[in-house]
């Protein structure tokens, strides 16, 4: 069965973390980069609409309003994998 959100990686999505710095300090996904859902509206720009992009935090709850965020501003290709331990290995 295809994973979109492996699917998405392989196809170079920006990757991106919504949790607080001190969560992402505790352990990441390989590549990803730490966006606070709380700051993504301030900074947005820097995550391309021209790739894909994975959401995730640590349930899926913070990842689906960032998503939202994202879909609302434009971004086609958005994906919300919910929390870390969801992540493809």
């Amino acid at each position: 069965m295809a994973d979109p959100v492996m699917d998405r990686i392989k196809a170079g999505a920006k990757i991106v973390d919504v949790r607080t710095p001190d969560e992402f300090r505790d352990g990441a996904y390989p590549g990803a980069v730490n966006i606070p859902v709380q700051s993504l509206g301030a900074r947005m720009g820097e995550i391309s609409k021209d790739k894909p992009v994975v959401v995730y935090c640590a349930s899926g709850g913070r990842s689906a309003t960032a998503a939202r965020m994202l879909l609302q501003a434009g971004y086609t290709d958005v994906v919300n994998a919910g929390g870390l331990g969801d992540m493809p290995r």
